[in-house]
């Protein structure tokens, strides 16, 4: 899998409503009703292009959000150009971008490699594959499934978490809250990529400002 296209995305000019999630490109832009929501939607649609793309809209009472790709790695260079597009009907509109509101949240189902049952999972769930190793709700409502395969030298035979995928500049403001709430840090040496949580049960789950905040290199 290449970076070479969420990469190009985020260096792209007239970016700055799109936060670059695990799941790709997606903006919240505000605005006053359900039906100036509405309506930025119809006005979205009309844009060259945009047809038959994969995007998805949800409409919600004075929102929009955008959603460019269901996968990261579906980005290219011409959802970009989209992104511009997209940003500019919506200033047309008065629609104001809402980075911080942006996030995905993502199940990660961890097992020793030859335990890995994706099959399972998007049968149980009703799901598609996007991915050899995830699992998606065809209506983009339900939290994508990854499959983690484990060290095999570890004991450990399944596990499962939750990661949330944030803007770069919300990262901090999340991390600060959880630990506001209880939360404590279990492993912050890939920060500022991921820092790895636990609640007071030892639950553990993910908040990543990687890919927004791009640094790693060769990840997937």
């Amino acid at each position: 899998m290449s970076e070479q296209g969420w990469r190009e995305f985020l260096a792209a000019e007239g970016g700055g409503d799109w936060v670059v999630l695990h799941g790709g490109a997606t903006a919240v832009f505000r605005v006053g009703t359900l039906s100036a929501a509405a309506r930025l939607a119809e006005a979205i649609a009309q844009i060259p292009g945009l047809e038959g793309a994969g995007v998805l809209m949800t409409v919600g009472d004075g929102f929009l959000s955008v959603r460019l790709t269901r996968d990261l790695w579906q980005l290219e260079s011409r959802h970009a150009d989209l992104a511009r597009a997209i940003s500019n009907v919506a200033r047309e509109h008065s629609a104001r971008a809402d980075r911080r509101a942006v996030q995905e949240v993502q199940v990660a189902i961890a097992a020793q490699p030859d335990d890995i049952d994706v099959a399972f999972w998007r049968a149980v769930l009703g799901y598609l594959p996007m991915a050899d190793d995830n699992a998606v709700d065809p209506l983009g409502h339900g939290s994508t499934v990854w499959m983690q395969a484990l060290n095999p030298s570890k004991s450990l035979r399944h596990a499962m978490h939750l990661d949330v995928s944030v803007a770069r500049e919300e990262a901090m403001r999340r991390l600060q809250a959880a630990l506001a709430a209880g939360g404590r840090i279990v492993d912050d040496s890939h920060a500022p990529e991921y820092w790895t949580l636990a609640d007071r049960a030892g639950n553990c789950v993910c908040i990543a400002s990687w890919p927004d905040g791009a640094m790693r290199e060769g990840g997937a």
